[in-house]
């Protein structure tokens, strides 16, 4: 199950936490969506306890965009830094 909490003070976080999984890519998509381009958006993923492979590519993605991941644990980041190895230039 994935849970988001969002609170705004000039950056927009976004706490998740639990599996994030290809489902959970699509509701992230849409709600980062909604935000306006001119704000800082940030992901918090100190409660993140599994990433599928689409979660991992989204990830990457979302880095590549700007968007800052917060609090990542290291395993997780070890499998976002190989996905951006390998697709250097993915953008949204």
């Amino acid at each position: 199950m994935l849970k988001v909490e969002r609170s705004a003070n000039g950056t927009v976080p976004f706490r998740l936490s639990g599996r994030i999984e290809k489902a959970d890519v699509e509701d992230l998509r849409y709600l980062l969506s909604l935000e306006p381009l001119n704000r800082l958006l940030a992901l918090d993923m100190s409660d993140v306890t599994y990433l599928d492979p689409t979660a991992i590519a989204f990830m990457a993605e979302c880095e590549a965009n700007g968007i800052v991941l917060r609090n990542c644990p290291i395993y997780l980041r070890e499998w976002i830094d190989k996905e951006k190895e390998k697709n250097p230039q993915r953008k949204q």
